[in-house]
């Protein structure tokens, strides 16, 4: 027994010995070539002849234009009207909203501010009210509170324009935001009901977007009380309530790489809640997409008043009820249009005006502000954005090229 022991134990020993030998390896599995990036959102829906474009989105200018290289002078505007430089040095200035004291608050995108401007009569201020925010675009004022969305964050600022350093209190819960971050910088507004409006765009260029994006929400000013308002909306950066009728306008973006011309963004008029506006299937003026595809894709589906030109980037709507301007003028609609990217000869850069008939038929769009962009050159200087009428009449206009908001006024 002991003896088996001793051999067993001696050819453990051998194998184990034999097994530190010299070995011929394997060879070794290619490396895993790393996954691909994927491209960024604006290139999504581009086919394969497009591949080699060089359209691609504008860059934004994120340092302060001084107001001596603001070429106002390039600006044209009707007889009577004037355009001046009000502020400066506020890169990335989009929506403006105004408090009761007289103090402007300004939304960014890319640069994460808001700004707060002031008014001292002789010249204009500005500080940042709060930094490192998510493309916080959406301001809007109620009961003295600024209310500020971002993709991912609501923010409420109870008495800011008394107490500056007031914290602001976070109520991202109450408003459940989705996460997707294209198309969800937004443009935010109370309406005449009290309501807070909201839009929630197409997480892409062109897709069959999950249930809760490419939709206009209201809710309650605490968040509470959601109600989905339109559907199909792809991507709204702007959206007044008529003067008298009180029926909501909206801008409405069309889908990139379907070519030069098509489709044409959009002006809505929201007539009763739970419209659908075609997105994904249905473009402009009944314009099937070449992607997302289904039998009859315009059916069922609102077209809008009017059609405001292809790849436009229409932004701010406003209605003017002031007494400065020209009585033609009154609840006239303003739109700008901040200018496209996904063409090959710009268009856009301009601010217009629309007439409609008391229906919201036979809309007619003219030029009001132009300038900003060079045909012979094809290129532009600013990009003009959004309004805000003061209580003496005139209309500010932003500039989020130029990080500069404009004072139109009028004088016989």
């Amino acid at each position: 027994m002991l003896a088996r022991t001793a051999l067993a134990v001696s050819l453990l020993s051998l194998a184990a010995c034999q097994s530190t030998g010299p070995q011929t390896a394997a060879p070794a599995a290619p490396a895993a070539a790393p996954a691909a990036a994927p491209p960024p959102a604006w290139q999504q829906g581009r086919s394969p002849d497009q591949a080699n474009s060089k359209l691609a989105p504008h860059a934004g200018r994120m340092t302060a234009t001084p107001a001596s290289e603001i070429p106002i002078a390039n600006y044209k505007l009707p007889p009577g009207f004037k355009a001046e430089v009000w502020a400066t040095g506020i890169p990335g200035a989009r929506a403006m909203v105004r408090g009761d004291s007289g103090k402007i608050y300004i939304g960014t995108r890319a640069i994460g501010r808001v700004y707060e401007v002031t008014d001292t009569g002789a010249q204009r201020t500005s500080r940042v009210v709060v930094d490192k925010l998510n493309q916080p675009a959406g301001v809007a004022m109620k009961d003295g509170a600024l209310y500020v969305i971002a993709i991912d964050k609501a923010l409420r600022f109870d008495g800011i324009e008394k107490n500056p350093n007031v914290a602001p209190v976070d109520m991202t819960a109450a408003f459940k935001l989705p996460k997707e971050q294209h198309h969800n910088w937004k443009y935010i507004a109370f309406g005449p009901d009290g309501k807070l409006y909201v839009p929630f765009g197409a997480p892409c260029n062109i897709c069959e977007p999950p249930a809760e994006y490419a939709q206009i929400r209201r809710y309650n000013a605490d968040g509470s009380g959601m109600e989905v308002i339109a559907r199909g909306v792809r991507n709204t950066q702007g959206f007044a309530w008529h003067p008298a009728t009180k029926e909501m306008w909206f801008t409405d973006h069309g889908r990139d790489w379907m070519g030069d011309d098509t489709p044409e963004d959009e002006l809505n008029r929201l007539t009763k809640h739970g419209d659908f506006y075609g997105f994904p299937y249905c473009h402009a003026n009944g314009v099937p997409d070449k992607d997302i595809k289904k039998p009859n894709p315009c059916d069922g589906v609102t077209l809008p008043v009017a059609t405001m030109g292809p790849h436009a980037a229409a932004m701010g709507v406003h209605f003017y009820t002031g007494n400065m301007f020209p009585a033609e003028y009154r609840n006239v609609m303003f739109v700008a249009r901040k200018g496209s990217w996904n063409r090959t000869k710009k268009f856009g850069f301009d601010v217009v005006t629309v007439r409609m008939d008391a229906d919201g038929k036979n809309a007619k769009i003219e030029p009001f502000m132009t300038g900003f962009l060079d045909p012979a050159s094809d290129t532009f200087s600013g990009r003009p954005t959004y309004f805000l009428q003061l209580p003496d009449g005139s209309l500010l206009v932003s500039d989020e090229q130029l990080g500069a908001i404009y004072r139109i006024t009028y004088a016989r």
